[in-house]
C-alpha cells in the first residue's frame, strides 16, 4: 500500500535529496518548491527559512545515523567486534552508489561559521560520535582509548569524504576502510598486552 506524503513530508524529502546529492547552497527553495511539486507559500509555512530546513535534515540525519550504528552492531557480541561491525557496514555504504558523503561534514564544509546552527549540529553529531568511539575502544581494554577513538573518527570521515570524491568507484580508497579500522583497533589493544 503508498501511503501519500503529506506536504511538509514531501517538502521534506524533496530538500533532503537534494542537499545530500547536491550541497546545500546550490539548492534554493525555489528548486526544492519546484521538485517538489510544493507551492513555496506552502514551504515558508512549514520552514519559515532554508536553514530551517538544513537543522531539520541535519537532525533527521543524525537520528538515522545512530539507528544505523545500533543496527549494524546489534549481533556483535563484544565492544571490538561492535566497532568492526561498524566499519563492514560502512564501508558497504561508502563505496555505494548512495552514498554522496557525510551531510555533516558537508555542511561545515559550505557554511565553516562555528556559530552557524547547521554548524551546529554537525558538530554535535560529530563530538557524539567520537565519545561513542571512545566509550567503546575503553570497553576494548584498549591502550589510550581517546586516541584510537580519534584514529577511528579520522578512518570513518576520510571514508565519506573518498565516497564523496570518488563515488562508487572500486579505485576508492574507501574499500579497505573495515580493514584499516581492524587492523588500527587491534593495534591498540595489542599494546595492551
Amino acid at each position: 500500500m503508498n501511503i501519500a506524503l503529506t506536504p511538509k513530508e514531501k517538502l521534506f524529502e524533496t530538500a533532503a535529496r537534494l542537499f545530500y546529492q547536491r550541497g546545500y547552497r546550490a539548492i534554493g527553495v525555489d528548486t526544492i518548491a519546484s521538485e517538489s511539486g510544493i507551492g513555496k507559500m506552502t514551504l515558508y509555512r512549514h520552514y519559515p527559512s532554508k536553514d530551517d530546513l538544513i537543522v531539520a535534515f541535519l537532525k533527521q540525519s543524525d537520528q538515522e545515523f545512530w539507528e544505523y550504528f545500533e543496527r549494524s552492531t546489534k549481533d556483535a557480541p563484544t565492544p571490538r567486534e561492535k566497532l568492526i561491525a561498524f566499519f563492514e557496514a560502512l564501508q558497504n555504504y561508502v563505496i555505494s552508489p548512495a552514498c554522496y558523503g557525510c551531510p555533516f561534514i558537508n555542511i561545515a564544509t559550505e557554511y565553516p561559521e562555528v556559530e552557524y546552527a547547521g554548524h551546529q549540529v554537525a558538530l554535535a553529531h560529530k563530538q557524539a560520535v567520537r565519545q561513542r568511539f571512545q566509550q567503546l575502544a575503553q570497553e576494548t581494554g584498549a591502550s589510550q582509548p581517546e586516541k584510537l577513538a580519534n584514529a577511528l573518527f579520522l578512518i570513518m570521515d576520510g571514508a565519506y569524504m573518498a565516497a564523496r570524491m570518488f563515488g562508487a568507484s572500486p579505485n576508492s580508497p574507501a574499500v579497505d576502510v573495515a580493514e584499516a579500522a581492524r587492523q588500527l583497533i587491534d593495534a591498540y589493544c595489542m599494546m595492551n598486552q
